[in-house]
């Protein structure tokens, strides 16, 4: 009989105030602008200092929530630590090709070119903690953090693990967002977290942000949820979302009436938020509705802060009101369905419920 998958624990550092974990949403973080970068926490609260200064900026966002996940469930290492990327530290990638360029190819530095691996976070987290177990990074675009999530439930519903962290990380760098200005993929004009829900031009906001989570087969008297379904697309037509959800849902023996919550991934871009705005309208029309991107910014593992939005509601049994897309309410949500999709491709679902 396969186990059941909790998550125990939870750990954020975004462009919002999430680092500390003891508010939700609380103090909201306006701004105006086309990209976005995180609320740093104190990192000499965690890292050394001497540390600190040859960490990228992905690294040191990451110590913080994957510290700030083990603290809470009251561990100090685990058996394997499962992290999705989607540019790992392209920082220092473009750094060390940069001093070649300037150095003319001679008295070169390791350090950028050690740290420039997509795997090194999963991997400065292992050190740290001294964790030899599993370690594995996934970079599979923006459905990066659902491949880690995945690949934990299985290990989890077959006993493989007891205790497994699994965190999105991705750090904004100059190169990628100038490579997607060029293509027309950011807001042309700076835009407000307000003006993202109800933007009529093509475009998101970049941003970048660390999320993690140690998820288990054992519950806690402190877990937050239960972890039911992941499922990933690669591509989909507008027209067949609706139906996909419907008979993923019904794989899974889930009613549709039986999901008290959404979270959709609406990002302001006019061209591709009509995958949302579809089903805002038809199949969701009469179930409750929430957004977060106008809060994190696109990135992608965005969907690592919709993670930590639903598991915060569950844990509070409260939806602040900056997140809601409906009138709909729901006094105490049991189960949460996140969809999301970027520029019509690699589509996701996951599906949480209540302990």
């Amino acid at each position: 009989m396969k186990k059941s998958v909790y998550i125990n624990s939870i750990g954020s550092v975004s462009v919002q105030k999430t680092y500390d974990g003891t508010t939700f949403l609380k103090d909201i973080i306006a701004y105006k602008d086309t990209t976005l970068k995180v609320v740093d926490p104190n990192y000499k609260d965690f890292i050394p200092p001497a540390a600190a200064r040859r960490m990228a900026k992905g690294i040191k966002m990451s110590t913080v929530s994957s510290h700030t996940a083990l603290k809470e469930a009251g561990l100090e290492n685990v058996d394997a630590i499962i992290v999705g990327t989607g540019l790992g530290c392209l920082g220092d990638s473009e750094k060390f090709v940069s001093d070649i360029i300037d150095n003319d190819e001679q008295y070169l530095t390791p350090t950028r070119f050690i740290q420039s691996s997509h795997n090194t976070v999963a991997g400065q987290i292992a050190l740290a903690m001294g964790c030899k177990g599993y370690n594995f990074t996934y970079v599979h675009a923006n459905v990066s953090f659902e491949s880690s999530l995945w690949d934990a439930k299985l290990q989890l519903e077959n006993d493989e693990a007891t205790n497994i962290l699994v965190g999105g990380v991705d750090e904004m760098v100059n190169h990628h967002v100038e490579t997607h200005r060029l293509i027309g993929h950011l807001k042309e004009v700076p835009t407000s977290n307000e003006e993202v829900l109800t933007a009529t031009t093509k475009g998101c906001i970049i941003a970048e942000g660390s999320h993690f989570f140690v998820l288990s087969n054992k519950k806690q008297d402190t877990s937050y949820s239960k972890l039911v379904a992941v499922r990933t697309y690669n591509t989909l037509d507008i027209s067949e979302v609706s139906t996909t959800i419907t008979a993923f849902l019904s794989e899974m023996n889930i009613p549709l009436e039986g999901i008290d919550l959404v979270v959709l991934g609406n990002n302001g871009d006019s061209e591709y938020d009509r995958y949302y705005h579809n089903l805002s309208a038809g199949l969701f029309k009469d179930i409750s509705q929430i957004a977060y991107k106008h809060l994190s910014g696109e990135y992608d593992t965005a969907t690592g802060f919709a993670f930590w939005v639903a598991n915060k509601v569950f844990k509070t049994q409260s939806v602040p009101e900056v997140l809601r897309l409906n009138k709909l309410k729901t006094a105490k949500p049991q189960r949460i369905l996140i969809y999301n999709q970027y520029r019509g491709k690699n589509h996701s679902l996951v599906v949480l419920e209540k302990c």
